[in-house]
């Protein structure tokens, strides 16, 4: 593996451009059960799955964006994968207004570490990036990903039906949108 391509840093967090080579990570987070239960109802993950679809599409944010993209989150202290964060445009926004988004090890729930690493990438947004707007979704249900979107700022937006592939038990009260704007988020920064 070539050397590592450094995105970001937290206090505990180093964020990292994600390799061919995290294949293997990738797989064993996607294969626990608590950890997919609100993006697929828990089902397990193929890993050709992984190699031929997932990788391939994080690392193409790396081609048509500077900044952008699926972030490896490894802990500093330890050098252990965590899970990954995003900070993306989604195909049906435009670049400055990218969305939030997080995958972390069940392990690692609880710390806080979604809080600083979700701080840090919507900092970085507005104070580097230009951007205009964050957002981010989930499931109504999950709780946990909604105190998140809280701590760092987000405010409710809307409720709507959620769709996909994937029956997951709770999905009949739908998917909920959290969003900051710059304005927002500047009237945060003041003393």
């Amino acid at each position: 593996m070539g050397a590592v391509q450094v995105f970001l840093e937290t206090e505990r967090l180093m964020l990292r451009r994600l390799t061919a080579d995290d294949a293997d990570l990738l797989f064993a987070l996607d294969n626990d059960s608590e950890v997919m239960r609100f993006v697929n109802g828990g089902l397990p993950v193929a890993r050709a799955e992984i190699v031929d679809d997932y990788l391939p599409a994080f690392l193409s944010y790396y081609e048509r964006y500077e900044a952008y993209g699926f972030w490896a989150a490894v802990e500093k202290a330890s050098g252990r994968f965590l899970g990954w964060f995003h900070l993306r445009p989604s195909p049906d926004d435009g670049p400055l207004e990218p969305e939030l988004g997080y995958r972390l090890h069940r392990f690692a729930w609880g710390q806080g570490l979604a809080t600083e690493g979700s701080r840090a990438l919507i900092d970085k947004g507005f104070t580097g990036l230009g951007v205009e707007r964050v957002h981010a979704t989930t499931m109504a249900n999950n709780v946990a990903s909604r105190r998140v979107m809280e701590k760092v700022g987000l405010r409710y937006i809307r409720t709507f039906p959620a769709d996909g592939p994937f029956r997951i038990p709770g999905n009949d009260h739908g998917v909920v949108e959290y969003a900051i704007d710059r304005a927002q988020w500047w009237s945060e920064q003041a003393p």
